[in-house]
């Protein structure tokens, strides 16, 4: 069975029909263009200067977006070839999973939906899909309007983590599409049942939970801030819990997440001495990585061919299971993340000048007009409609930022003011 069997014309199709290329190259798959689309595009550039967990200017080795999601990137390809789904959409998918992330990470994401609130909101997520359809240049239709990458219909499924739009509740906080963005999103969800992700979507969202665990755990142990074997301590352990449920697993509780700790400890490679920076220390910690990824993935592929066999896993036609006690560990470890590096002190002050930054840099541009803003953002505000449409576009050019530039562009606009007044 060949990948044309498992992919049809529409999972291959694009949003705008591209003409054969004049000048000869190498043949290559659809899925293999838009994974070198996303691979060339400004936005997965401007990763590599955005906060993970650590800030990306704390030390040379933390990671940074760009890195997280090379890593998810390897990750979900890994999975995807055991599962039989096509490991490029699964790969592209995990490529571009962060480019909608705007300075200073989910701190950031907050603002901009505060300031967005009643125009539609803010979510990377959301904001990722636009990149994708709309905001990265590449292709253009009869029009002239730009259609971003014009990604292949199931690669953009694949990019789409949250497939509603903003609506009540939970579905007020994550969504996956605005509503400049409906008509392709309709497109690229013909003939989908209701919400469902596609089984690479899962895949990337795996990817994304594994790396994000194991990774941000790795890089608080080596900046000093996590002390894996201090966690032996039981009331330590139970601070830690107490974050797990409040930022990740509501209704798990002590005996489930001591379970968990202790599966995890049984790992040859968890630590029984404090990290002090030697090589062998770097060592074994970076074994630890390899040997946690390599727990979570095999736990999740040896339950999915459980329910569903050996047949490959495409598109819609099968979900990924995660056993609970799976779930419950890569709670633990990014609890632990949380507990120790979020919620260290200092960081609320820090979070909290990055909050006012932000919403002092959105009233500059609202107030100094198009003048102020990259070309392509300022052809966009001058041909918006209405308000809300002007709003969207200083959102666009805020978040486009890196977090060096959203500080350099922040005192270029609003400190000479602030001087000004004073």
């Amino acid at each position: 069975m060949t990948w044309d069997d498992l992919y049809d014309d529409s999972d291959r199709a694009r949003w705008v029909d591209e003409p054969a290329k004049r000048v000869p190259a190498p043949e290559r798959t659809p899925f293999e263009r838009d994974r070198a689309r996303v691979v060339h595009s400004a936005a997965l550039r401007r990763l590599a200067a955005k906060t993970q967990v650590v800030g990306p200017a704390t030390d040379d080795f933390v990671r940074n977006r760009l890195t997280h999601s090379l890593e998810v990137a390897q990750v979900a390809r890994d999975v995807a070839h055991v599962l039989g789904c096509h490991p490029d959409l699964a790969e592209t998918a995990a490529l571009a999973h962060d480019l909608g992330h705007p300075p200073f990470g989910h701190n950031g994401e907050r603002v901009l939906d505060e300031i967005a609130r009643l125009d539609g909101g803010f979510e990377g997520n959301a904001q990722t899909l636009r990149i994708l359809t709309h905001l990265e240049a590449k292709s253009t239709d009869a029009d002239g309007r730009s259609v971003g990458l014009n990604l292949t219909r199931a690669t953009l499924d694949a990019c789409t983590k949250y497939p509603w739009p903003r609506g009540e509740g939970d579905r007020a906080v994550k969504f996956g599409v605005y509503d400049d963005e409906r008509p392709v999103f309709g497109w690229l969800r013909v003939g989908v049942p209701g919400d469902r992700l596609c089984v690479e979507a899962q895949v990337m969202d795996l990817a994304d939970d594994v790396a994000y665990s194991v990774h941000d755990l790795e890089d608080g142990v080596v900046a000093g801030l996590i002390d894996l074997p201090a966690l032996a301590d039981d009331g330590l352990r139970h601070d830690v819990w107490t974050t797990v449920r409040g930022w990740y697993l509501p209704d798990s509780d002590d005996a489930e997440l001591d379970a968990a700790y202790q599966r995890l400890r049984a790992i040859d490679a968890w630590p029984t001495a404090s990290y002090d920076g030697s090589r062998r220390a770097l060592a074994a910690l970076k074994n630890l990585t390899s040997d946690v990824i390599g727990v979570f993935c095999g736990s999740v592929q040896h339950a999915t061919r459980d329910v569903h066999g050996t047949e490959p896993l495409v598109r819609h036609a099968a979900d990924l299971v995660v056993p609970r006690e799976t779930a419950a560990e890569i709670g633990v470890l990014k609890g632990i993340a949380a507990r120790f590096v979020m919620e260290a002190p200092g960081r609320v002050e820090v979070m909290d000048r990055q909050r006012v930054l932000l919403h002092e840099l959105f009233a500059a541009l609202d107030t100094g007009g198009p003048d102020l803003l990259d070309p392509q953002f300022r052809l966009d505000y001058e041909v918006a409609v209405d308000d809300a449409a002007r709003i969207r576009v200083l959102l666009d050019q805020i978040a486009s930022l890196t977090d060096g530039s959203a500080v350099a562009w922040h005192r270029r606009l609003v400190r000479p003011s602030r001087a000004a007044g004073a």
